[in-house]
């Protein structure tokens, strides 16, 4: 357990929940207090420019605390077969809430149930930090990230990251995969064209997603 003090406030926010492809980012970062973030001028990520959020991100990492964990596209199958998605951010913000050490966290919740979420992480920060975890205070919200200005943050790094991740794909497997959403054309023409051409799945997929079961059905490739 962590000698560090308990203090000042952090968020969390994710990047990745949902795409066919890459890994989810959970970052996390810690103030004493938001004065410095919202003279930045910090938004919802969503909601910047790719230019504007790079940015950001390098001014929020040189004036705060923070965090980053990147979960991979295998290591969310292999954890989907005996949890929820909701599961999986419950343990990775636990994570980073217990290794920042605030008072407070402001969180985004995954959960239909703002409490419910704010419930099972309390119960997880119990777990890994003893009597620390009931220091901590825990606030979920829907949108958080339009509410918190250091949850704003952490949604800044988060998106940043994960882009990073994408990018370095693409590179690797050189040629474009688009956002890696299931709504987005790009991502799913190159799963398509790649099942075809090589008869598998590509690296960084997430073999448990109904999407990707979809394009194997399309395909004809029952046997991925």
């Amino acid at each position: 357990m962590s000698d560090a003090k308990i203090s000042g406030i952090c968020g969390v926010d994710e990047a990745g929940r949902g795409p066919v492809i890459g890994p989810m980012v959970v970052a996390g970062v810690k103030v004493d207090d938001e004065s410095a973030l919202i003279k930045l001028r910090v938004r919802d990520s969503k909601k910047c420019t790719k230019a504007r959020r790079e940015k950001l991100a390098n001014k929020i990492k040189e004036i705060c605390e923070w965090r980053v964990e990147r979960i991979s596209a295998f290591e969310i199958d292999k954890m989907r077969e005996r949890m929820t998605i909701n599961e999986i951010e419950v343990l990775y913000f636990s994570k980073i809430i217990a290794d920042l050490r605030p008072s407070v966290a402001y969180v985004d919740s995954a959960d239909a149930n703002e409490m419910g979420f704010a419930i099972a992480l309390k119960s997880h920060l119990r777990a890994c930090m003893g009597m620390d975890g009931e220091k901590i205070s825990v606030i979920s919200r829907h949108g958080a990230d339009d509410i918190y200005a250091v949850v704003s943050a952490a949604s800044i790094i988060a998106k940043v990251e994960r882009d990073a991740e994408i990018k370095r794909i693409e590179e690797e497997l050189g040629v474009e995969i688009g956002s890696g959403y299931p709504s987005d054309k790009r991502t799913v023409d190159f799963l398509l064209n790649w099942v075809r051409e090589h008869g598998e799945l590509p690296p960084y997929t997430r073999k448990s997603w109904k999407t990707v079961k979809k394009i194997i059905y399309k395909v004809g490739h029952l046997d991925i």
